[in-house]
């Protein structure tokens, strides 16, 4: 009689905290999708402000929707982009835009 072993590659539900961390770790933080015209519209803004982002594409990720829960609880709604500065949720790509036009992006930056 011989033994049976398999490996099971158990999927770890992505925490509070673990998102948490994620903002923490950039001075800005945009949960986005690559095909959102809208996600694009934020990064386009922090490009030309040359300021550097971490950009979390949920739609290249198994726990999209469990991060979107999260991000709802954070900040009132699911919809991307979720941009943080700083660790404060500033809103989605229309408000980010006018952020910027007013000027008031750069003052925060």
């Amino acid at each position: 009689m011989g033994s049976v072993s398999s490996t099971r590659v158990l999927k770890m539900p992505i925490t509070r905290e673990a998102v948490d961390q994620i903002i923490a770790s950039d001075k800005v933080v945009i949960f986005s999708k690559t095909t959102c015209p809208y996600c694009k519209m934020a990064k386009e803004v922090f490009d030309k402000l040359k300021q550097s982002y971490t950009a979390i594409e949920l739609d290249k990720r198994d726990d999209a929707d469990e991060i979107q829960d999260i991000l709802g609880e954070i900040t009132g709604a699911r919809t991307v982009p979720r941009v943080f500065l700083n660790k404060e949720f500033i809103g989605g790509g229309t408000d980010v835009k006018k952020l910027y036009e007013s000027g008031e992006l750069a003052k925060k930056l």
